[in-house]
């Protein structure tokens, strides 16, 4: 690992593949909530399927949560790195002409977005961790609590309105993101760079407003429950 992060190169490696990485639990994750909109069972059981499976919870659980805080760190590394290469007269004269805005401010939408994974897992994470290990949490086999929590969550609008504003954010992080990912591994050829540029279009667009459907489904259906 040490190897991997002393160069530059390497640690543009090390970035894309937990970007890569992230980006499938990002899909894996939007999946499983929107079981939540179609079927309060099904929700349910992939919940404590998830939450109670050893290798989910002791294998690739670990991983990801490494994988979060690596791809972070990781991007501020880099981006003090090269601000610190980059000349005064590039940044005045040449930023337009040269790259997106996006681009050029990922440590913000980055900040932002690791921001709101804290209060995520402060919601949900956190609360998990203390319902099933400490005393007092509850009833382990309550199948049943999962789509109840997560629905009475959404029931706050100050919530529901943090969320969007994440979510959007992530879409802007992922639209520069996705693409950049791709071409530090080297996958840039004008074959397929045009289709990993549409995908990546689209990935950013339809997983953010996906978990924001989610959020806004469990708010405008509360005096339903």
């Amino acid at each position: 690992m040490a190897g991997l992060t002393s160069s530059t190169i390497g640690r543009k490696y090390a970035m894309a593949f937990s970007a890569l990485f992230l980006l499938v639990f990002l899909v894996m994750h939007l999946s499983v909530n929107m079981l939540s909109v179609f079927s309060k069972g099904a929700f349910d059981e992939a919940s404590y399927f998830m939450g109670y499976n050893p290798l989910v919870q002791f294998l690739m659980q670990p991983i990801l949560i490494f994988a979060v805080f690596f791809h972070f760190i990781m991007g501020f590394v880099l981006e003090i790195k090269n601000r610190k290469a980059r000349p005064v007269k590039y940044l005045v004269n040449g930023a337009n002409a040269n790259s997106t805005w996006m681009s050029r401010n990922m440590i913000y939408s980055g900040l932002v977005v690791l921001a709101f994974l804290v209060l995520h897992m402060y919601d949900f994470w956190a609360h998990e961790m203390s319902y099933k290990y400490f005393p007092g949490g509850g009833d382990s086999q309550d199948i049943e609590r999962f789509w109840i929590e997560l629905h009475e969550k959404f029931a706050d609008p100050i919530r529901v309105a943090a969320y969007v504003v994440a979510f959007v954010l992530l879409g802007l992080h992922l639209a520069h993101g996705f693409q950049s990912s791709f071409q530090s591994i080297g996958a840039r050829h004008p074959k397929y760079t045009p289709f990993i540029k549409a995908l990546g279009t689209w990935y950013s667009i339809l997983i953010p407003l996906g978990f924001v459907f989610v959020a806004v489904f469990h708010f405008v259906t509360q005096s339903h429950h």
